[in-house]
């Protein structure tokens, strides 16, 4: 079934032609059909909340399609953005398993899917099936090592361009190289962007001009070409 944002509504997680692809959901059948049973999918347009900071764990949302941020703020109003989930990640994993309010807030991105599953039912269904909790404790451990690596870029990293280039790399991590570059879809803002390395969004723009003059990367459209992957990790390993 296609929906107004041109997207295929993955409703069927036993058919879903990528679930063997994403950590949580490549379970054996009878606990996929058992997840199929529990879970409710709704597909939500840019810039809608599927939580917020501070609020008690309804549950979790798997993330199907599209692609959301997770974001927490200070009583003064800064924001630092945690981490940008893709397809397959499990949000608000950590507060429904605790019963501690959401820690960050997730907002999505770009148009996607996700499929909500209650607390209650969640827990049940761990307590039901062994390989669900052992994915749901790497999916924990991910989020572990994530953490940690963003805690590194901020506190570690000795300048904004230091900062950036790391940024740049993770996001190129896993991608094939034609002709010695790399492409990557621009989903954010400067202003987010900023958020995620903990500086301004003028500071941002300044680093986009300044890679673009030591031709380090392009910008074509939403498209980001990364020209000197060698020059960036070297202004990260110095």
């Amino acid at each position: 079934m296609r929906t107004p944002y041109g997207l295929t509504i993955l409703d069927n997680c036993v058919t879903c032609p990528v679930r063997e692809e994403h950590l949580f959901c490549n379970l054996p059948l009878p606990a996929v059909q058992r997840l199929n049973e529990i879970k409710s999918t709704a597909m939500y347009p840019k810039s809608a909340m599927l939580f917020i900071e501070g609020q008690q764990p309804r549950g979790v949302f798997v993330l199907c399609t599209g692609k959301a941020k997770l974001s927490t703020s200070s009583s003064e109003g800064k924001t630092i953005i945690t981490k940008i989930s893709e397809p397959g990640d499990v949000l608000g994993l950590n507060a429904a398993i605790s019963n501690h309010p959401y820690e960050v807030t997730a907002e999505m991105i770009e148009p996607g899917q996700a499929n909500f599953i209650a607390r209650d039912s969640l827990l049940h269904f761990l307590r039901e099936y062994g390989e669900v909790a052992l994915r749901i404790a790497q999916q924990l451990s991910r989020n572990y090592y994530a953490a940690h690596e963003e805690i590194r870029t901020l506190g570690l990293a000795s300048s904004p361009a230091e900062k950036f280039a790391k940024l740049l790399l993770s996001w190129e991590a896993g991608k094939s190289a034609a002709n010695g570059t790399y492409q990557i879809k621009l989903t954010l803002t400067h202003e987010e962007i900023a958020e995620m390395m903990g500086t301004t969004r003028e500071t941002v723009s300044r680093l986009f001009s300044d890679f673009k003059k030591k031709q380090l990367l392009q910008v074509k459209g939403s498209t980001l070409v990364v020209r000197n992957k060698p020059a960036l990790e070297k202004m990260v390993h110095r």
